[in-house]
């Protein structure tokens, strides 16, 4: 177990998808908050539950290229054949994918701290600059990076059940996608009557790092215990499909 998260560990570190992505990352996330911080009208940004949603973008750009650098950690060999070698290195197919969820959720964290301590300083900067008050607090901006970072890393497993399960890799990658950015967004807003919008993995991830406060989302820890669940029950389908399945 300990070679194969090295092995795995490396092929992070030293693969240009991850250095791509998080370039991705860092260009999102600094675009995304530089049009908030400036492009919203004064009256939008005046309460710290108004300066905390323009985080917000930041955090759904981590979770997001988070949980596709985990997708794309078993899809990718998949798709390009190299599973062979990998699983006739280490034949154990269980700690092969056990392996990826912890090497994706190393390199997820990163991703979700990054993205947060981006979003949190150019925000900041911007309101500055822009004469406004700065109203959050200490717990926000130890909860912003701290969730963010949890939530990104949780979703990078995600994404590696959800690799394991589908193996194409673009219907894997434009699953995950449109599952964060529209299917969640319709449920909870659209079909709001349901009411379980805020138990969804996506808002989850958002409640951790204390997103949206005025939508009334989970309180953090029992967000975090709740995407823990999902994750779990992910890597677990992802584990008997490798097993049951041919490795290419």
């Amino acid at each position: 177990m300990t070679a194969a998260l090295r092995s795995e560990l490396l092929k992070q570190r030293s693969t240009s998808t991850t250095l791509g992505l998080f370039a991705t990352l860092l260009g999102l996330v600094l675009l995304a908050e530089l049009l908030h911080g400036f492009g919203l009208p004064v009256g939008n940004l005046q309460t710290a539950a108004q300066q905390l949603n323009i985080l917000q973008p930041g955090e759904l750009i981590g979770t997001l290229l988070a949980a596709l650098l985990g997708a794309m950690s078993i899809t990718g060999e998949i798709r390009h054949g190299t599973i062979r070698p990998t699983l006739l290195v280490s034949p154990h197919r269980g700690c092969v994918l056990t392996a990826k969820i912890w090497a994706s959720m190393l390199a997820g964290a990163g991703f979700g701290l990054t993205a947060a301590i981006v979003a949190i300083a150019v925000s900041v900067a911007a309101l500055r600059a822009r004469g406004i008050a700065v109203h959050l607090a200490t717990r926000d901006y130890l909860l912003a990076p701290l969730g963010g970072a949890a939530a990104a890393a949780l979703w990078a497993a995600i994404g590696v059940g959800v690799g394991a399960v589908v193996r194409n890799q673009v219907a894997t990658l434009v699953g995950l996608c449109a599952w964060l950015l529209f299917v969640e967004k319709l449920i909870f807003g659209d079909l709001a009557r349901l009411n379980i919008g805020r138990y969804l993995p996506g808002t989850a991830a958002a409640a951790i790092s204390g997103q949206r406060p005025e939508m009334r989302l989970l309180a953090p820890w029992t967000a975090l215990l709740l995407l823990a669940a999902y994750t779990a029950a992910a890597a677990a389908a992802g584990w008997l499909q490798t097993n049951r399945r041919d490795a290419a």
